[in-house]
């Protein structure tokens, strides 16, 4: 390691290299509760080719390196598992470019979403993909893990505007995938491959994303249920009524009351469910839309709908449904944010099997997330250092994904796998979908150097069976 150290060093610069205990411990963890391990060393690199050299000397020592954002993801994706270099971009946090004829910015992977968002607003375009920590996530580590966000229903996720990608392969070599095109089917689409994949196979230096013009007008409303039944109900009905809202957000009672007590905006906290929705457009199509919307919601029995008369009052709710969380996390010393996705017609069955699977394992979950796609995200309020609390918490969470699945879903929408949900990825894909990927992993980085211990579990969970638990 000390051989290593030197050569970083002499790569970065002394300033750029930091292996203090305070400094290892600082990097150890990410936003995932229940994991933590200690890099060796953390390095700041400036450019690409500083990048491309730090990786040739992690291959010629077999160190393990972890590309890093800024440590908000919830399925540890980030946690140096076994050791090794962790990799920073803070230096790398540069909009390189915004063509405004091709419809594209060009930004380094340590810039800020909101960064890139307001930038290109202020130009009259939009960049739609919005994540909960979009003030501090950078867009590299939104590629990383192909984060969604309360925009995904209309807009779709991170994914869908990539379209070209500057990336370090695990033996150092510099490629280029994709560009400023509307088509391209060149080969096999790398572009793809890479985003989501964690940093498992290379490291993002630089992305080309695609903009689209900013929407000129926008509506927001907060519609309440007595029931989940009728706000699932309602969900359904919007999207049958061929109205794709920007926002489609559901929140249960529990997560209200706490929302409410932290940001006192005026949310209800009488009601079982409610829904955020929110319409972008020309200003015509949009109230149109809306009148549809009001009266779907009156047509399943809603209690009251509260539309934004401001756009104040409007990003009091999105940011109340944003901070969420962190809301949430003043209740226990240890919040795990989870993240199931079913089909939409299965939101109310899920949410009340989340609550079901509470009160047999006798652990505190609130449900949010985006209705509009199936996405929720069950939040278990717990202590990490009570061991036998977190048994019955890794048991719940445990039968949460299995439900899913049995729903016709997924055991992640948008956190990734990383290394928590590593355990679980063999029930949604099969063996065979877990060879082919290992397949993909191997030809690239035959030497398990780029974030290894994450995606691949040592072994897998055994398979709940619903009926039997």
């Amino acid at each position: 390691m000390d051989a290593l150290i030197k050569e970083m060093e002499a790569i970065c610069g002394k300033e750029n290299v930091q292996y203090s205990n305070a400094a290892k411990l600082a990097y150890s963890y990410d936003a995932t509760a229940n994991f933590q391990h200690l890099p060796d060393v953390i390095v700041s690199p400036r450019n690409t080719e500083e990048v491309a050299e730090v990786v040739k000397v992690c291959a010629k020592y077999k160190t393990p390196i972890i590309p890093r954002g800024s440590g908000t993801n919830l399925a540890a994706g980030t946690t140096p598992t076994s050791g090794g270099v962790v990799v920073l971009f803070k230096h790398m946090n540069k909009i390189i470019e915004l063509d405004e004829e091709n419809l594209t910015i060009t930004v380094q992977p340590g810039v800020i979403t909101k960064t890139i968002i307001d930038y290109v607003e202020e130009n009259h375009l939009f960049y739609p993909p919005d994540p909960s920590s979009l003030k501090i996530s950078t867009i590299g580590g939104n590629i990383s893990e192909n984060s969604g966000g309360l925009r995904g229903l209309k807009y779709g996720v991170t994914k869908d505007y990539v379209l070209g990608l500057e990336a370090v392969l695990p033996n150092g070599e510099i490629i280029r995938t994709g560009g400023k095109l509307a088509k391209d089917v060149a080969g096999y689409d790398l572009t793809s491959l890479l985003v989501g994949s964690e940093g498992t196979l290379a490291i993002v230096t630089e992305a080309t994303l695609k903009l689209i013009p900013k929407p000129p007008y926008k509506e927001t409303i907060l519609a309440m249920f007595k029931t989940l039944e009728q706000a699932a109900q309602t969900v359904s009905a919007i999207l049958a009524a061929k109205i794709i809202p920007t926002t489609l957000e559901f929140m249960d009672q529990g997560t209200l009351q706490v929302i409410e007590d932290y940001k006192q905006i005026g949310l209800p906290t009488d009601c079982e469910a409610v829904l955020l929705i929110e319409q972008d457009g020309v200003e015509e199509a949009v109230k149109r839309d809306m009148d549809v919307i009001y009266q779907v919601c009156q047509d399943f029995s809603a209690i009251n709908v509260q539309k934004a008369e401001t756009e104040e009052e409007a990003e009091d709710l999105r940011s109340g449904r944003r901070d969420a969380l962190s809301a949430l996390a003043r209740l226990r010393p240890t919040t795990i944010l989870e993240d199931a996705t079913v089909p939409r017609s299965a939101i109310a069955p899920m949410v009340r099997e989340i609550t079901r699977i509470a009160e047999k394992y006798d652990v505190t979950i609130r449900t949010f997330g985006h209705a509009g796609d199936g996405n929720l995200h069950p939040t278990c309020l717990t202590d990490l250092r009570d061991k036998e609390e977190m048994e019955r918490v890794e048991q719940a969470l445990a039968e949460i994904f299995d439900a899913a699945i049995q729903l016709g879903g997924t055991i992640t929408g948008e956190h990734g796998v990383g290394e928590m949900k590593a355990p679980y990825l063999e029930w949604k894909l099969g063996k065979a979908g877990i060879g082919l990927m290992k397949s993909i992993k191997q030809s690239i980085d035959p030497d398990n150097i780029m974030n290894p211990g994450k995606m691949f579990a040592k072994s897998t969970k055994e398979r709940l069976v619903m009926s039997n638990v």
